[in-house]
């Protein structure tokens, strides 16, 4: 297959500069690997994309994660049939081999769920994923919403004093969960094990979510990339998911042709 010429600057050069027989590659998945889409459950994910991610899982030796908000259930829909190593639910649970993933927290009480899903009403526009440790409403589709989904998940989270709960803002998004619970930690954990251990990490993100990401990259000796945004502790951004795209294709073939 013929790829699309890329921009030859500096952040592709140093991403398609990675030494793969060394490197561990964390890829977030909305907004990084794949477009936004307009619901989480309305998104593509092209077999080219699916066959570049089997290509590097074979040359990093197992060490390609994805790093989403989307539990790992979900993670394997949107890439069937493959089903990666992954960190779900911003932290929540987390998969390094082949295998059901390993929950990381209790699920919030299911009376305080349903009243999060209540927000949802008919004809609002507004999207829930129930995913148990936590509840995500989407109002990509009704951004007018967004006050009164605040107010709502206010009022819920006043109910219940005495769960401990925090709520994370991402793309027209609010997420009701635990805690304690992050990307960062999570991919902390993930680099404990093998075959990630020893390995350098590399990071791609693009949200607010990720910044906890980026946060822990220089303990790990890690290098970040953005896409389409700046962040503290990157090396370069790329434009956009198609970017980053070509860009895993382009280091397939580089690490091909030199291997």
């Amino acid at each position: 297959m013929r790829m699309q010429p890329i921009r030859d600057d500096a952040t592709m050069k140093i991403f398609t500069d990675l030494d793969l027989r060394s490197t561990a590659l964390l890829f977030d998945v909305d907004g990084t690997l794949i477009d936004i889409g307009p619901s989480p459950f309305e998104v593509e994910v092209s077999d080219a994309l699916k066959e570049s991610l089997v290509r590097l899982f074979e040359l990093t030796g197992g060490a390609t994660a994805l790093v989403s908000g989307r539990p790992i259930r979900d993670i394997d829909l949107i890439f069937t049939p493959l089903k990666l190593p992954a960190v779900g639910g911003h932290g929540a649970e987390i998969r390094v081999v082949p295998g059901p993933p390993v929950a990381r927290i209790e699920p919030l009480p299911e009376k305080l769920r349903r009243d999060l899903v209540a927000a949802a009403t008919p004809g609002s526009g507004v999207e829930v994923e129930d995913k148990g440790y936590s509840v995500a409403l989407h109002y990509r589709a009704a951004p007018r919403e967004a006050e009164r989904l605040r107010r709502h998940i206010a009022d819920s989270r006043a109910a219940f004093p005495d769960e401990s709960t925090e709520l994370l803002l991402g793309k027209a998004m609010f997420e009701v969960k635990r805690p304690g619970i992050d990307k960062g930690e999570a991919v902390r954990e993930l680099m404990t094990h093998r075959p990630f251990a020893g390995r350098t990490p590399v990071f791609v993100g693009d949200d607010v979510t990720d910044e906890a990401v980026f946060k822990v990259l220089p303990d790990l000796g890690g290098i970040g990339f953005a896409v389409g945004r700046h962040f503290s502790n990157v090396s370069g951004i790329f434009a956009s998911p198609d970017e980053v795209r070509q860009a895993l294709r382009r280091l397939t073939a580089n690490t091909t042709a030199h291997s």
